[in-house]
This record gives structure tokens, sequence and C-alpha cells, in this order.
């Protein structure tokens, strides 16, 4: 059988198949169900060479109860903190902090890689993110943090937004 005969017999890539980006945002979109904040549910996807190399969401570290178990609810709620401000007055991890621990709890390095978010990384994030090694950020929607989009720029991380218009 020739190679032209091989190339014309493969059936058509359905039109409804998700590039690569859609693919992993919609992973990082389903990581994001797991959330346990109760203000914002966030996730993300670590990807090398269209690989997983970890997943994140936003929540409690572990063993520690997350706002809606200790009764009250959100303490950033409560005082009236803006979101992309005072971050260290937060019971969760972010879905990239989580995302970055987990690869280094199972040994995977990140260099290089890429991070799907559902929702634009703060100053926090996008500092670790920068430090990990990671050289493409992908995200859904964007995050009220000016520092970090500046910081992101200066670090030269190429940041793609998919517009998925997420809260």
């Amino acid at each position: 059988m020739s190679e032209e005969q091989t190339k014309a017999d493969k059936k058509p890539i359905p039109p409804e198949r998700p590039t690569w980006d859609e693919y992993f945002m919609g992973i990082a979109d389903l990581t994001a169900k797991r959330s346990t904040c109760l203000r914002r549910n966030v996730g993300a996807v670590i990807v090398q060479d269209r690989h997983i190399v970890a997943t994140g969401y936003n929540g409690a570290p572990r063993g520690i109860d997350h706002c809606a178990q200790r009764g009250g609810g959100c303490l950033r709620e409560e005082l009236h903190i803006p979101s992309g401000e005072r971050h260290e007055l937060c019971r969760a991890l972010h879905a990239e902090q989580n995302a970055i621990i987990q690869a280094a709890t199972f040994g995977h390095s990140i260099e290089g890689g890429t991070i799907y978010i559902t929702h634009a990384p703060c100053v926090i994030c996008s500092k670790m993110i920068i430090n990990a090694g990671i050289k493409k950020i992908i995200v859904g929607a964007e995050y009220p943090d000016a520092f970090s989009a500046e910081i992101l720029r200066e670090a030269g991380l190429m940041i793609v937004s998919l517009n998925t218009d997420k809260e």
C-alpha cells in the first residue's frame, strides 16, 4: 500500500475535537470542581510535551478544615478583603501552588512546562511559576492583580488568554 493511499484512507478529524489548549483547559475546569473555596473555584494543570504532570485546585492544606467545615464561612469575605489582596489571610492554597507542590512531591521536574489555569495567577503564584521554570501560562479568565501581570511580563513568560468567561 502506498503512502498516498494510506493518507487517503484516514478518516477526517471530527470538527468538535478540542485543540490541545481547549483539552487541557477543560481538565483544569474539571479539576476546579474539587475546590473547597467558597469564593472562587480554580483549577490548574501542568503539562510537558502534551502530557499531564500535575494538577491542583484551591483548598485548605491536607488535614486542615476548609472554611465551610469550620463554620462562620470565609474569613476574607467576613473582613471584606477584595480579590487579589492580602493572600495571607486565607486558609487555602491556590491551585497553582498545589499543582507545583504535587509535581515536587512525586519528583517531577516542571522546568519548561506549560500551566493551564482557570484564572490568571496572583502575584504569589506568579513568582512560584517563574521560579519553577514554567515557560507558558494559559488562562481561562482574568484575576485582579496588576502586579502579577507586571512581574510575569518582566520575566518574559508567555501568557495566553482563552477568555472562557469565568467569574
